[in-house]
């Protein structure tokens, strides 16, 4: 076979600096001609969001400080799962600037789509609130990515992860029910979940689909009969072209399986499930599963721009200059961005002000302890309470 069976990117081809535009390659030359390399701070800034989104979810920095690593850099960051606003620098690069100017495309990679995933997850955890949201997002997305969507939307919110090697990378156990192919391959829903329940491990909860050959209403009170107190939820994946009014089917279905004194049997959707839908459905699901709307969350537009060489404040129009600090009242929780100076600062509100953007790379060695994707969404869950969409 000519070229490679798959088309991406290998971890090593990162760190060499070759997933990069051109015109670094061209400035570099340049520069190394010329003799000129200053020692510069450059910062990470979205100025707006998309979609109307008021606050983002920092996610990426794991993988940037790994491209990072072993450059003789310093970096300031925001913590991984930090919630933040637009105008607000999320990281900060300082050093030599032939050292790192062919990291800035992948750097930025790293970080305006890991963070709009992670933030889009979030958003919809925050809809759902106590319900379980699982990842089904992989298969929306090129192989050689799905693990970092479904790791983002982990540590957004998500409760867990459908695909393999994305359960191995965040410490979980990947969740999923059964796929239409094992119905229509055994013949029917019930022989589907009978030799699902026959041969799968009794840990795996049994979740029935029951949208694949029947009316939904009939095919969950046959599997609710059959299955008695084994079936843990039914799963309605029911298509756009026989959904009519998807709630109405579902109020339907739990209708008659309390009737039948089966009301403790969940109810988990998917295809298609997005902000608005959940908005709709809350108070008739118990779970969801949601695939494009993560995998093809829109990114988080930032930008890595120069605010100082050789110590002096100097930025492109439209950017302020200078190294800077984004604080947060420990008190009242107001923000600020101030310039990059060692002074304590107050809040008005007479709490102290902690800074944000912290040390996490000085000349090349990584000087935090990184957290856990359970740890980082704890962090993002946490956050998540005190603010709305």
């Amino acid at each position: 076979m000519k070229g490679r069976p798959f088309h991406g990117a290998e971890p090593e081809e990162i760190k060499e600096g070759k997933i990069t535009d051109v015109y670094f390659i061209r400035a570099k030359r340049i520069l190394e001609t010329k003799g000129i390399n200053p020692v510069v701070k450059a910062e990470v800034v979205a100025k707006e969001f998309p979609s109307g989104w008021r606050w983002g979810i920092l996610a990426g920095i794991e993988e940037l400080v790994s491209l990072l690593e072993g450059l003789p850099v310093n970096a300031r960051s925001m913590g991984e799962g930090t919630l933040f606003y637009p105008g607000e620098p999320v990281f900060e690069i300082e050093g030599n600037y032939l050292d790192f100017c062919l990291y800035e495309t992948s750097l930025l990679g790293f970080l305006c789509q890991a963070s709009g995933i992670a933030t889009k997850s979030a958003r919809l955890k925050k809809l759902a609130g106590e319900r379980l949201v699982v990842s089904f997002g992989a298969r929306r997305a090129h192989p050689f990515i799905a693990p970092m969507v479904e790791r983002n939307a982990f540590i957004g919110g998500c409760d867990g992860v459908a695909v393999i090697k994305s359960a191995e990378i965040i410490g979980e156990d990947p969740m999923g029910t059964m796929p239409h192919a094992l119905i229509l391959i055994l013949g029917s829903t019930l022989s589907a979940i009978k030799a699902f329940d026959e041969i799968i491990e009794p840990e795996v909860k049994r979740v029935a689909l029951i949208d694949t050959l029947k009316d939904e209403k009939f095919e969950a009170i046959d599997i609710a009969e059959a299955m008695g107190e084994k079936l843990y939820a039914i799963r309605l994946d029911t298509p756009s072209s026989r959904r009519g009014d998807f709630k109405k089917i579902i109020e339907e279905v739990k209708w008659e399986l309390s009737l039948r004194g089966k009301d403790k049997i969940k109810i988990f959707v998917s295809g298609g499930i997005d902000e608005d839908n959940i908005i709709n459905l809350n108070d008739v699901v118990d779970a969801y599963g949601i695939g494009t709307a993560i995998s093809n969350a829109p990114v988080i537009d930032f930008s890595l721009d120069i605010v100082e060489i050789e110590g002096k404040p100097i930025a492109k129009r439209g950017k302020l200059s200078g190294s800077k600090r984004v604080l947060k009242c420990k008190g009242c929780g107001k923000r600020e961005i101030i310039p990059n100076k060692g002074t304590e600062i107050l809040c008005e509100c007479g709490s102290d002000m902690e800074d944000l953007l912290l040390p996490v790379i000085e000349k090349g060695e990584i000087k935090i302890e990184l957290p856990s994707p359970a740890m980082i969404r704890d962090f993002v869950l946490q956050q998540l309470e005190n603010i709305s969409i």
